[in-house]
């Protein structure tokens, strides 16, 4: 029987050389995610309620404009958020179609030299999903209604546990960090500053700048 012909050293080292293969391959594919996913970053959204309001100024079509208190209340929210970011702020702002929520955006938007732009908020789904589309790792803030920032926030798979607003409550922040593409939604709550018990009534209205069309159906409180 012959005996049987031992592999040369050039094909030990080819075999050993295809066993390495499967391993370069599989190291350079986790390189390539991990930098992937490193490289995608963060999209934050700030949802805030809109200022204070009369209800004997709302007129026939329930717009009310802010009152003295709310439009000092907006530039507190102003001072709160325009340097929220270290190296940077805000990136976008959008409100519902009524005034109470444009008027409360307004001076961090003048702030930042910002547009205001509107979207049917009561259209959470597709509200979002344009955020998410148009503001890939930015930092967009929401002025909305009381019974319209928990479905937002339902969107974006934030806290699901968030407390009712009282009626005289608006004062009140979350800000949503959604990792991309991968990763767990927080949802965190802060508050700003109150606005004096008396504020002056000849404080003056604030400018309203407005981009896009306004998408009725927005409302609450």
């Amino acid at each position: 029987m012959a005996s049987p012909t031992l592999p040369s050293p050039n094909d030990r080292r080819r075999r050993r050389r295809l066993r390495l293969i499967p391993i370069i391959g599989y190291t350079l594919v986790v390189l390539a995610l991990a930098y992937f996913l490193g490289e995608q970053p963060s999209t934050t959204v700030i949802f805030v309620r809109h200022a204070d309001t009369d209800a004997a100024m709302a007129g026939p079509d329930d717009d009310p404009p802010l009152n003295a208190r709310g439009r000092q209340r907006a530039e507190l929210l102003a001072d709160f958020l325009e340097h929220v970011d270290v190296t940077g702020s805000v990136n976008a702002i959008y409100a519902s179609d009524k005034r109470r929520t444009q008027e409360t955006a307004a001076p961090l938007a003048k702030r930042l030299n910002l547009m205001v732009q509107t979207a049917d908020h009561l259209d959470s789904d597709g509200f979002m999903r344009r955020v998410l589309r148009e503001h890939s790792g930015d930092i967009v803030l929401v002025v909305s209604h009381s019974n319209t920032i928990q479905p937002l926030i339902d969107e974006l798979h934030g806290s699901k546990n968030l407390k009712p607003f009282a009626a005289d409550e608006f004062n009140r922040v979350y800000i949503v960090t959604i990792p991309r593409p991968l990763g767990k939604v927080k949802t965190l709550e802060f508050f700003y500053d109150e606005p004096p018990l008396e504020v002056p009534a000849t404080t003056p209205p604030a400018a309203t700048p407005l981009t896009g069309t306004a998408a009725s159906g927005n409302g609450g409180e």
